[in-house]
This record gives C-alpha cells, structure tokens and sequence, in this order.
C-alpha cells in the first residue's frame, strides 16, 4: 500500500522565505535603530552618575561648588572653567587631557542642532577645557566669568565619530544658581521652559531641554517625531503625560 507524505514544495519554500525576507527587511532598520537609542541612553545616564559622583567628592573635598572660584578674580573665565574641570577630572578616569587646545579631544566644526542648524564650535573655544575619557567619551568644560554658572558638554561617541548633534550624541550638563548648586541636566528649568504652557515637546524648539528629556524619560522617541514632536502613529509627545511615541 503506497503512503503519501505530505510537504512544502520547492516553489512553496521559496514563497515563504520571501515573504520572511521582505518582513526582515521592514522590520530590522526600526529594531537596529532602538536598539542604538537604548544603548545611547546606557551611555548618557552612565555619564551622568559619573559626572554626579565626581562633584559630591570635589565638594567634600574642596568645599561647595560656590566657593571653588574664590582664588579666580571674579572675572575670568579660563580661570573658572579651568578650576571646574580640574576639580571634576581628579575623580574620573581620563585618557587625554587637551586643555583649551583643538588637538583631538572634540570634533572640529561645529556642533549640530536637530533641525539642522549649526550650534557651538567647542573645539576652538579657548575658554573650553576638553578631555577624553577612559571608554573614549569626550567632555567639555566651560564657565562663566564669575564661576556662577558651569556647563558641561558631552559627546558620548568621542572626538570625530557619530552624528555630531545635540540630542544624538552631543549631551550638556550644567552646575549653577539655578539648580540651585547641583549638577543637573540641561533642560527646562535652565532654558526658561514652562511644560504648562508649552506642553507639547517640539524637538525644534525644546532642543536645549533634550538631555533632561533623555535622563527623565529614559527614551529618545523625539528622534522618530516631526518637528512638531508628533510621531509616526500620531502620538503627541508633551513634557507630563506622553513621553514616547508608545
């Protein structure tokens, strides 16, 4: 008695293994790219626990952050932000220290906002105090004259890599009055932003507030919004309710 076996024909494999093909190909670019945001994420919260841990130990040891500039004269600010960023760097782990120079510790050019328009030129800032750290992230250093206020930039893909764009791979920290002397990220309350009258998160104008947004929120969905911070399934980002494209 003969037995019949059934299976997929040739032609049959070969539909279904397109089909899986053309599903890889639509889904995998979506699948990299969150990855890579949630890998940048790790890296900007990792920073700034690094950046929080060596300001508690430069206060303990040298005093609050209001006093650190008292031997600068009040007016100069390669005095301030050289102390800040010697003061900082004595409790983190550097690979190179560059000073004020353009020698390889920031990208040249400057920097990019999200819109496309250009930002700083760190790199050429004579009052800008870089480094490179150990896992090759590059800082930068800089203050006011009075030492009231020092920011802190970041480039989580180091010197001559990556997108070069705020809210990519380009972070700022700050240290001032209004935060009160603590290390904060850059965000609203230092841009003037108010969430209850300006809701709704633009990535075009609430571009300063994107390191605040990232350590908050713990996502970059602004990056698959519009300008208007609107995503792709129509989901309004704002600062309270809806903090991703989710």
């Amino acid at each position: 008695m003969l037995k019949f076996f059934k299976a997929f024909t040739l032609a049959e494999t070969l539909i279904v293994m397109g089909i899986i093909g053309v599903v890889a190909a639509l889904t995998l670019p979506n699948l990299n790219s969150s990855t890579g945001d949630k890998e940048k994420v790790v890296k900007v919260k990792k920073i700034y626990q690094n950046l929080q841990d060596a300001f508690g130990r430069a206060q303990a040891v040298y005093g609050p952050f209001g006093e650190w500039f008292n031997k600068c004269n009040g007016n100069d600010r390669s005095c301030t932000g050289k102390r800040c960023a010697d003061l900082f760097t004595e409790f983190m782990k550097i690979s190179k220290d560059c000073d004020t120079a353009n020698t390889g510790c920031w990208t040249a050019g400057n920097s990019k906002n999200l819109d496309g328009t250009d930002d700083y030129n760190i790199a050429t800032e004579t009052y800008s105090y870089k480094y490179i750290l150990s896992d090759g992230t590059s800082l930068a250093f800089d203050c006011s004259p009075d030492g009231g206020e020092c920011n802190i930039h970041v480039d989580i893909d180091g010197p001559n890599k990556g997108a070069y764009t705020n809210g990519k791979d380009i972070f700022v920290f700050t240290i001032g009055e209004e935060q009160d002397g603590g290390l904060e990220p850059w965000g609203l309350k230092y841009n003037g932003i108010d969430p209850n009258s300006n809701p709704n998160f633009s990535p075009s104008k609430h571009s300063p507030a994107i390191t605040e947004w990232v350590i908050n929120y713990g996502n970059m969905d602004y990056l698959k919004a519009n300008s208007d911070g609107e995503c792709p399934n129509d989901i309004q980002l704002n600062w309270s309710t809806q903090t991703s494209c989710k």
